[in-house]
C-alpha cells in the first residue's frame, strides 16, 4: 500500500492534569505527552492500519529523543525526520476547561521544525506515496513557508493528493497576526481542504460562499468545515451536504481534528490504491462514507486525554459505530 506522508512540527504537549494546593500557593502538574498536528495525524493513519511517514524536524536532545521513540511505537515511518544538532525541540503547554475545550501556551521561538530547509527534501520522499498532508503551523515565518511551499510543488508535480489542514493557532504567529494571503495561497494549491467553522470564517473574512467557490475553480476537490461536536459540512465540484457526527462526552479535544483528518485520509488512501482520489473526492457515495468514519475517529479521540493514546485502532471505530467497511465504498 502506498504512504501518507504528514510534513511539519512534532512537538511535546504538557498536559495540565492536575492542581493542587501547596500552600500559600495552587500549583499546576503537567503530564508530558507526543503531540503536533501533522504527527497526530501520522499516527492516527497509522493506528487504524494504514501506512505513514512523519516528515519533520525535532531538536537533538530528550525531548526529541521521546517524540521519535513515540512515533516509531506507533508504527509511523521516521525515515524523514531529522534532528537539528543545536536547536531545540518545540513545546506546548496546554490547559482544558471543564468542556475539555484546550488552550495552548507555546514555546516555539528559533526550534528544530521552523529550521527545515528545501535542501532537506529528496524527490524520492515523494515515489511510494499517495498523499501529503500539512497544517499552517509550517507557514508561520517566510523561511518554513518557503519549506513547505517546496514540498508541496514537488508533491503535487509527483501526483500525489494534497491534503492540507488549517489548523490554526493565532498565538504562533508574529503578534498573533495570521498572514491570510500567504494561507490562502496554500489553501488553493490542495486537493482536500480541512477548516474548523471558526478558521473558515476568519481566512473568507465574512465571504463564505465566494470564498469556497474560488478554491474550487482553482481545483480544490473537498472543502471539509468542522464545527466541534456540531455538524460537519462539505463541498465538492459535483456535490454539498452535511454529515451529523457522533455524540459524545468530550474530556480532552487536544486530538480531535487531527484524528478526524486522519481518519478521513487513511480511508482515501484505502480505497485510491485501486481507482483515482478524484473519483472519491467528487462522488457523495464515498464522501459521506469517508467522513462518516473521520467524524468517528474525531469523536473517539475526544473521550481521551493526550493525543496520541487517544486516537483509535479500527476496531474502536469500527464496533463502536457500526461501520461499514471501507473496503465497501465505492
Amino acid at each position: 500500500m502506498k504512504s501518507v506522508i504528514c510534513f511539519g512540527e512534532a512537538l511535546i504537549d504538557f498536559l495540565n492534569i492536575n492542581r493542587f494546593e501547596e500552600k500559600p500557593l495552587w500549583l499546576n502538574e503537567f503530564r508530558q505527552y507526543p503531540g503536533g498536528a501533522p504527527a497526530n495525524v501520522a499516527v492516527a493513519i497509522a493506528k487504524l492500519g494504514g501506512t505513514s511517514l512523519f516528515a519533520g524536524q525535532v531538536g537533538k536532545d530528550s525531548f526529541g529523543d521521546f517524540l521519535e521513540e513515540a512515533l516509531t511505537c506507533y508504527q509511523v515511518d521516521t525515515r524523514l525526520m531529522s534532528r537539528h544538532p543545536t536547536a531545540k525541540t518545540a513545546l506546548a503547554f496546554v490547559t482544558l476547561d471543564e468542556e475539555g475545550d484546550r488552550s495552548f501556551t507555546f514555546f516555539r521561538e528559533a526550534t528544530a521544525d521552523l529550521l527545515f530547509k528545501p535542501s532537506q527534501i529528496d524527490e524520492n520522499w515523494f515515489t511510494h506515496s499517495s498523499i501529503f498532508h500539512f497544517c499552517s503551523n509550517t507557514l508561520t515565518n517566510e523561511d518554513i513557508t518557503e519549506t513547505t511551499q517546496f514540498a508541496v510543488t514537488i508533491a503535487k508535480n509527483k501526483g500525489l493528493t494534497i491534503s492540507f489542514d488549517v489548523n490554526l493557532r493565532h498565538n504562533l504567529w508574529v503578534n498573533e497576526s495570521v498572514n491570510i494571503e500567504r494561507v490562502n495561497a496554500l489553501a488553493e494549491q490542495a486537493h482536500v481542504l480541512k477548516y474548523s467553522k471558526d478558521e473558515l470564517d476568519f481566512l473568507a473574512q465574512g465571504e463564505q460562499k465566494p470564498y469556497i467557490e474560488n478554491l474550487i475553480t482553482q481545483g480544490v476537490l473537498l472543502v471539509l468545515v468542522t464545527d466541534g461536536p456540531d455538524t460537519i459540512h462539505y463541498y465538492s465540484s459535483t456535490c454539498a451536504g452535511t454529515v451529523n457526527p457522533p455524540r459524545v462526552k468530550a474530556v480532552d479535544t487536544t486530538a480531535g481534528g487531527d484524528a478526524f483528518i486522519g481518519g478521513f485520509l487513511f480511508g482515501l488512501n484505502k480505497v485510491s490504491q485501486t481507482s483515482p482520489a478524484k473519483l472519491h473526492l467528487t462522488s457523495v457515495n464515498s464522501i459521506i462514507p469517508l467522513i462518516n468514519f473521520a467524524a468517528a475517529c474525531g469523536a473517539h479521540a475526544v473521550t481521551k486525554p493526550g493525543a496520541f493514546p487517544a486516537l483509535p485502532i479500527f476496531d474502536d471505530v469500527y464496533s463502536s459505530w457500526q461501520l461499514n467497511s471501507l473496503d465497501n465504498i465505492s
